[in-house]
C-alpha cells in the first residue's frame, strides 16, 4: 500500500473569488432576493395562509437565526396588506341577562362610532329628560293629578265628617289619627261631661261611633290604591314625556344603524332601559354627601348610569391597512384569549362588560397571529386554551378557574366571538416532531410544516446572492460599505459556520452580528469602507471572549497537570479529539486514550462504561470494535482477548462514536505491540468493515490539537488523520493552512483502518494473501499472531493440570526429537 500524502493547503480553505461580484463594495450591489435557500419552506407557506379550510395553520420549524420569523412576517404582512380589513368587536351590556354580555360586530372603524354616539346619547338624555320634566306643561299635568287624587280624598272625608255631624259626632284630627267624638250644641263633649250622659244616650253615641269607624277604616283602605293610581298615572305621564325625548334622539341613531340589526335591536333594548330607569336620569347621583364612585382605568366615573349604556370597543379596525398580523411575544393564556377584569369599591370587587379586555386572538381575528410555540407551551394553560379556541373557531373569554370548572364565583360570560385567523406557530424541529407525536389535537391544527434549512449549496451564483444578501443587510442595519474581501471573508465564515465548505449557513443572526462588530471595528479605525481585515478582527475578538475555558485546559495541558504527548512513540496510547461546547462557542480538545490487552474471552471493555459515564454511541462504537477483531481475525478461532479502553483524566461523560478508530488504533497497537506515534492525533468513527466515517466538528478538532501543538512548537511531524468523507468540511483557521504550506502541520486524509494504522505506526499494514496469511512483520500479521498465541494459551489453560502436564511433556519430547533429527 502507497504511503498517504497529507492534503495540499488548497484542500483546507475554500476561498471566494472576488471577481465574482462586479462590484468594489456593497453600495453597488442590488437588494437580495426576499429568500435565498428556503425554497420549500415558502412554498409550504404560501399554501398554508392561503388555504382557507380549518386546520390548515402553519407550524415554521428549524434552527434558531434561521431567519423563520422574518420571512414568515415578511410574507404575511405582504399578503394582508391586499386583504379585506376585519370587522370591529364591541361588548354591550344584556339588559335581560347582565352577567351574559352580547357581542356585536360592526364594520371596521363604526366601533368607536357607536361607543361615542352612545356617550352623547346618555348626556343628550340626561339634559333633554331633565328639562322635559322640568317643564311648565309637565309640572301642570302632575299637579293636576296630585290635586285629583287629594281631591278625591278630600271629597270622601268631607262626605264622611257631613255622615257623623247629622249623629251628632265629629271627626277629629288628633296626634293618634283620626278619631269620632260626640257634640252637644255643636260643641265636642268633654269626657267628663259623657260619663254624665244617661246610659241609653252614652250606648247610642257608641254604637254610632263604631258605625263610623268601620266607613272610615273603608276609607282609609282606599288611600294605598289611590296612591298607586298616582303612581302608575304619573309613570304613564313620565313615560309618555320620555316617549318624545327619546324618538326624538334616538330616531337619528335608529335611521343611522338601519343596516345593522344586531345595533338596532341594542337600541331597542336602550330605549326600553330608559324608560324603565328613568329615575336614574332625574335623581341626584352625585351628592356630595354620597360614596364616590370608583374611576376606570380610562378616567371616566365607573356610576352605574354611565356605564349600562356604554359601548366596550374590544377590536378597533379603524387603523388596519389590510388584515391584522400580530406577533405576540407573551403568550399567556389571559393574553390569548382575554379576561375580564375586576376593580375595588367600598371594600368589594366589581365587574361588568365594560371592564372586558382584549386578548391577541380578538385583535388578530380575520388576520394572522404569530406566536412562538415553546412559550404558549410554557405558560400555564395558554396551548389548551388555544386549541380550544380553534378547534370550535370562536373566542371564549374565561378564566382557568372557569375553564377547568374550578371556580363558583359569581363573574361575566360574555357571549363568544366567532375566530377567523392562521395562526403559524415558530420553533426547532423537536419540539414539532414531538407534539406531532404526543398531542392528538396537533396534527388536526397544524397540517402545514413550513421545515427550514439551516444551509445551501456554496456555487457561484449562491455565493453571488449571498454578497446580495450582505448588501441588503447593510443598508437595513445602516452599515458602513463592505469591500470585495470583506465580502468574502464573511461568505467564508458563513462557510465555517455551516461547518462545511460546499456549503453556506441560513442562520443569519450570527451573519448580522458579525457585519456589526466588524463595521464598529472600521468606525473605530475611522475608515469609512469595512475591509476583510475589520471582518477578521471582529471573529478574532468574538473568539477572544469565548476562549476563556479553552485556554485554561490547554493551559493545564501545556504545564503537564493534563498528560497529552506530542512527540515520541507509545504503545496502547494514542490522542483522540473531541469537541466541548460552551453556550454558542465550540473548540476542540485532546484526550489520552490507551488500551490494554490481556487473555479472556473475547470481551472489549469500556471502562467509561462500566462507571456510567459513557452515552450510548460511545458504548455502541466500542462493540464494532469487538465485531471488527471476530470478523477480521478470529473466523476460525475463539478471540480470547480481554481488552479495556479509557479516556484518561477524563472527568466528565463520553458521548459520540467519533473517537471510536482512535480507540481502534489503540487496541491494534496494544495487540501488536507497535508503538504510535504520539505526535498525530485522530478522529473519525469506524465500521465493522474497517471503513473511516465521517463525523462532526473537523475543523474545531484539528485546530486544537494544532493549538496545542504550536504552543510546544511545531516540529514537521505533527499532524491529524481525518476521515475522507470530511474533506469537503474543511474551513479551517489561516493560521493553520499556512503552518501546512509549510509542511510544519499535516492533515491526512483516511479511507480505512488500515491506512490509518500505517501513518501512525510507520509499519504496513498489510493484506492477506492468497495462501490466507499476512506478509510477516505487517500490523495485522503481529494482531493475527498475537491473537493465536492467546487463544492457544486460552485453550491450554481451560484444560485440567493432568492434561496441560502431559501437554508441556509432549512438547518437550518434539522438540528433542527435532533436535535428533536435524544433527
Amino acid at each position: 500500500m502507497a504511503p498517504l500524502s497529507p492534503l495540499k493547503p488548497e484542500a483546507l480553505y475554500r476561498r471566494t473569488d472576488p471577481a465574482l461580484f462586479e462590484a468594489s463594495t456593497t453600495a453597488d450591489l442590488p437588494d437580495a432576493p426576499d429568500f435565498i435557500g428556503q425554497d420549500r419552506a415558502v412554498k409550504a407557506i404560501e399554501f398554508g395562509v392561503s388555504m382557507s379550510r380549518q386546520g390548515y395553520n402553519v407550524f415554521a420549524l428549524g434552527p434558531s437565526g434561521a431567519g423563520k420569523f422574518s420571512l414568515v412576517r415578511r410574507y404575511v404582512e405582504r399578503r394582508a396588506a391586499g386583504e379585506s380589513i376585519p370587522s370591529d368587536w364591541c361588548y354591550v351590556n344584556n339588559f335581560d341577562q347582565p352577567y351574559m354580555p352580547r357581542a356585536l360586530r360592526l364594520p371596521a372603524g363604526q366601533g368607536k362610532v357607536l361607543r361615542g354616539d352612545m356617550q352623547r346619547l346618555i348626556e343628550d338624555l340626561r339634559t333633554a329628560l331633565a328639562s322635559a320634566f322640568e317643564s311648565d306643561e309637565y309640572q301642570t299635568r302632575r299637579q293636576s293629578l296630585e290635586v285629583e287624587i287629594q281631591d278625591r280624598q278630600q271629597e270622601s272625608l268631607q262626605q264622611l265628617q257631613e255622615q257623623a255631624r247629622a249623629r251628632g259626632l265629629a271627626l277629629l284630627r288628633t296626634p293618634a289619627g283620626l278619631a269620632f267624638a260626640p257634640l252637644k250644641d255643636g260643641a265636642v263633649i268633654a269626657p267628663e261631661e259623657f260619663e254624665k250622659l244617661p246610659a241609653e244616650e252614652q250606648e247610642r253615641v257608641k254604637t254610632e261611633v263604631q258605625a263610623l269607624q268601620e266607613q272610615l277604616q273603608k276609607l282609609l283602605a282606599l288611600a294605598p290604591r289611590w296612591e298607586r293610581e298616582f303612581r302608575d298615572r304619573k309613570r304613564e305621564l313620565d313615560q309618555e314625556v320620555a316617549g318624545v325625548v327619546l324618538v326624538n334622539l334616538m330616531d337619528d341613531l335608529y335611521e343611522k344603524y338601519a343596516k345593522l340589526e344586531a345595533v338596532v335591536e341594542f337600541l331597542h333594548a336602550v330605549q326600553k332601559d330608559v324608560s324603565e330607569h328613568l329615575a336614574d336620569f332625574l335623581g341626584d347621583s352625585e351628592r356630595p354627601d354620597g360614596p364616590r364612585p370608583p374611576v376606570l382605568p380610562d378616567g371616566s366615573a365607573a356610576t352605574p348610569l354611565l356605564r349600562r349604556y356604554q359601548v366596550n370597543v374590544l377590536v378597533d379596525a379603524s387603523e388596519n391597512q389590510g388584515s391584522p398580523v400580530i406577533h405576540e411575544s407573551n403568550p399567556s393564556y389571559l393574553n390569548l384569549v382575554g379576561r375580564v377584569e375586576q376593580m375595588a369599591h367600598m371594600g368589594a370587587l366589581i365587574t361588568d362588560f365594560t371592564l372586558i379586555k382584549p386578548g391577541v386572538l380578538h385583535r388578530a381575528n380575520g388576520g394572522y397571529l404569530i406566536l412562538d410555540a415553546l412559550k404558549v407551551l410554557a405558560g400555564p394553560y395558554a396551548w389548551e386554551g388555544l386549541k380550544r379556541a380553534l378547534q370550535f373557531r370562536q373566542i371564549r373569554i374565561e378564566s382557568p378557574g372557569q375553564m377547568l370548572s374550578m371556580t363558583n364565583t359569581v363573574s361575566l360570560e360574555p357571549e363568544p366571538i366567532p375566530l377567523d385567523v392562521k395562526v403559524v406557530l415558530l420553533g426547532d424541529p423537536l419540539l414539532y416532531y414531538q407534539l406531532a407525536n404526543l398531542d392528538p389535537d396537533f396534527n388536526e391544527l397544524f397540517k402545514v410544516a413550513a421545515d427550514f434549512g439551516d444551509e445551501f449549496a456554496r456555487t457561484p451564483e449562491a455565493e453571488r446572492l449571498y454578497a446580495q444578501l450582505i448588501a441588503t443587510i447593510a443598508r437595513r442595519e445602516a452599515l458602513r460599505p463592505f469591500d470585495g474581501g470583506a465580502i468574502c471573508r464573511i461568505i467564508e465564515q458563513s462557510a465555517r459556520m455551516a461547518g462545511d465548505a460546499e456549503r453556506l449557513t441560513i442562520r443569519m443572526q450570527p451573519v448580522v452580528d458579525l457585519m456589526e462588530e466588524a463595521d464598529h471595528w472600521a468606525a473605530e479605525s475611522g475608515v469609512d469602507v469595512v475591509g476583510a481585515a475589520h471582518v477578521q478582527q471582529g471573529i478574532d475578538a468574538q473568539i477572544y471572549r469565548s476562549d476563556r475555558v479553552r485556554s485554561l485546559m490547554q493551559d493545564e495541558i501545556l504545564r503537564r497537570t493534563i498528560f497529552i504527548d506530542t512527540d515520541g512513540v507509545v504503545v496502547g496510547q494514542i490522542n483522540g479529539l473531541s469537541v466541548l461546547q460552551l453556550g454558542t462557542f465550540a473548540f476542540g480538545h485532546t484526550s489520552r486514550i490507551t488500551a490494554t490487552i490481556r487473555m479472556g474471552e473475547g470481551e472489549v471493555l469500556n471502562i467509561e462504561r462500566e462507571v456510567e459515564m459513557s452515552g450510548p454511541l460511545h458504548a455502541k462504537g466500542v462493540l464494532i470494535l469487538s465485531s471488527f477483531l471476530s470478523a477480521r481475525y478470529a473466523l476460525d478461532k475463539p478471540l480470547s482477548l480481554s481488552a479495556s479502553l479509557v479516556f484518561e483524566q477524563s472527568y466528565g461523560g463520553v458521548e459520540g462514536d467519533s473517537a471510536s478508530s482512535t480507540e481502534l488504533y489503540a487496541l491494534l497497537s496494544a495487540i501488536a505491540d507497535a508503538p504510535i506515534k504520539q505526535s498525530l492525533a485522530v478522529t473519525g468513527s469506524v465500521n465493522q468493515r474497517g471503513e473511516v466515517q465521517a463525523i462532526g466538528g473537523v475543523n474545531e478538532k484539528i485546530e486544537g490539537f494544532f493549538d496545542l501543538c504550536n504552543a510546544r512548537g511545531l516540529t514537521g511531524e505533527q499532524g491529524v488523520l481525518i476521515p475522507v468523507a470530511n474533506v469537503k468540511h474543511l474551513m479551517l483557521r489561516q493560521d493553520v493552512v499556512e503552518a501546512a504550506a509549510a509542511g510544519k502541520f499535516h492533515i491526512f486524509p483516511v479511507n480505512t483502518i488500515d491506512e490509518g494504522i500505517e501513518i501512525l505506526t510507520g509499519i504496513a499494514a498489510g493484506v492477506r494473501g492468497r495462501n490466507g496469511r499476512y506478509p510477516q512483520g505487517t500490523i495485522n500479521q503481529r494482531v493475527e499472531a498475537r491473537l493465536r498465541l492467546l487463544a492457544k494459551k486460552r485453550a491450554e489453560y481451560d484444560k485440567g493440570p493432568a492434561e496441560r502436564r502431559r501437554s508441556r511433556q509432549a512438547s518437550a519430547d518434539g522438540d528433542e526429537k527435532g533436535g535428533d533429527e536435524d544433527e
